[in-house]
């Protein structure tokens, strides 16, 4: 595809720019484009691979991108590495990476789809610094050289609280932390995880709500401290944790 014109972009992106001014972030004209490269990748894989069902441009600025970013907000300041569990199409790790250039982005997919295109994407965006795999996490966890590896595990829309607790915190080093994107209303299923993310060595902070002018329903942000290691039996064989979490 011919490259963008980026004194086009501006106006296209301007979903995008009124709800990451929300979040109390601004877009500079490079990340415009590189989000207007992204929306444009997006919906032409999406033709031929299933990855998003939101396919209105406006709609993807909105509930992907800018919903990804409210991330940027409780992260720490400065270099880090960061891992998203599920990564998908690339939410919400790809967005917190273009404007949070200094992070060390690690994207996880079971799919094998997803991670051509993901693997696609990096290319396309010219991003240094940020690894493809294709894999669970639950096998991701185990290995020496990736268990307890990462300050921030972040993942959106992939598992119940439980679940979540038992694929990201193994991840996570100990003073790092994991991030789960929530709608409003989860409060059974953040205290139905209580236990679990004890087990796992992991302690829950104060939720982070959130709204985007453009979306009507809150959003949340449960934010969990690895405060020490996690058990060796943890993470469980591939599924277990799903089929049943603890």
């Amino acid at each position: 595809m011919p490259p963008l014109d980026p004194a086009s972009v501006g106006v296209g992106q301007g979903a995008l720019s009124a709800n990451a001014h929300a979040l109390g972030l601004e877009l500079a004209g490079r990340e415009l484009v590189a989000f207007a490269t992204y929306e444009r990748e997006l919906l032409d894989w999406n033709t031929r691979v299933n990855l998003t069902a939101i396919e209105d441009p406006a709609d993807v600025q909105v509930k992907h991108f800018a919903d990804s970013l409210a991330v940027v907000g409780v992260l720490p300041l400065g270099g880090l590495r960061l891992l998203d569990v599920g990564a998908g199409a690339g939410f919400p790790g790809v967005p917190i990476r273009l404007v949070r250039p200094e992070i060390d982005l690690t994207l996880l997919d079971a799919t094998g789809k997803k991670t051509a295109f993901l693997s696609h994407l990096v290319r396309t965006l010219g991003l240094e610094r940020v690894q493809v795999l294709t894999g669970r996490a639950e096998d991701l966890g185990q290995r020496p050289d990736e268990r307890e590896a990462y300050d921030v595990v972040v993942a959106r829309a992939v598992a119940s609280l439980r679940v979540l607790a038992e694929l990201c915190l193994p991840l996570a080093r100990v003073g790092g932390m994991v991030i789960a994107q929530k709608k409003a209303g989860a409060d059974d299923e953040v205290n139905d995880a209580g236990r679990a993310i004890s087990i796992l060595g992991g302690r829950l902070r104060p939720i982070v709500r959130y709204r985007l002018p453009d979306l009507a329903d809150e959003r949340w942000l449960v934010v969990v401290e690895k405060v020490r290691p996690t058990p060796r039996a943890y993470p469980r064989r591939p599924g277990l944790p799903a089929k049943s979490p603890l």
